[in-house]
């Protein structure tokens, strides 16, 4: 039986193409939602011919009232969600550092400003907390002695891309995820780590 998630995005969506190319084979059918008339992701699903909608944020109860989707993916949305619209399905979101720390916007230059060697990525459900849901899955990323920001950033984005897709999958199929499902998600070779 297909399966269905819908991905919110506001802005690039370089996580909504890694999504998309990791379900390119399964029975999985991805439509993709932004509040953003301009944002990149919806040109993005345009061209790897994806449906794609632009969703204004007020219509959001009604778009999931009239749908049924398996899951709901934040990549991305700029927006805290009420609680009538999470109501209507299973949100789950992706941020960039390892919650509770770093809750918000710019995580990513704010964990490397602060000093800590440690970060990471959340997936974690969606409540109208923002960043404030029950964690799902975490990774952590090593911020190295005289790592540059744009390593360390590109890492965390090394990371969400395989990391996202695989959680997914097992939210999808009632499984739990584990650390080793990212060793055998992404071939075995490690080279992911």
């Amino acid at each position: 039986m297909t399966k269905k998630i819908a991905v919110m995005g506001s802005g690039e969506g370089t996580n909504f193409q890694a999504i998309a190319e990791y379900f390119k084979d399964k029975d999985v059918k991805i439509v993709c939602l932004s509040d953003n008339l301009n944002a990149r992701i919806l040109e993005r699903a345009q061209k790897i011919g994806i449906e794609n909608h632009y969703l204004p944020f007020e219509e959001n109860a009604a778009y999931f009232g009239a749908k049924d989707f398996d899951l709901i993916v934040l990549a991305g949305y700029m927006r805290i969600l009420p609680p009538d619209v999470l109501d209507l399905g299973r949100f789950i979101n992706l941020h960039p550092s390892l919650l509770p720390a770093f809750k918000g916007k710019d995580a990513i230059q704010r964990a490397f400003l602060a000093g800590v060697k440690v970060s990471g990525v959340t997936v974690h459900w969606v409540t109208d907390e923002l960043d404030g849901g029950k964690i799902i899955a975490q990774y952590p990323v090593l911020i190295e002695n005289l790592m540059h920001f744009d390593e360390f950033e590109a890492e965390i984005h090394k990371i969400e891309h395989v990391l996202y897709p695989i959680v997914i999958e097992k939210l999808l199929n009632d499984e739990v995820f584990d650390f080793s499902d990212l060793i055998s998600g992404c071939g075995g070779c490690g080279n992911c780590r």
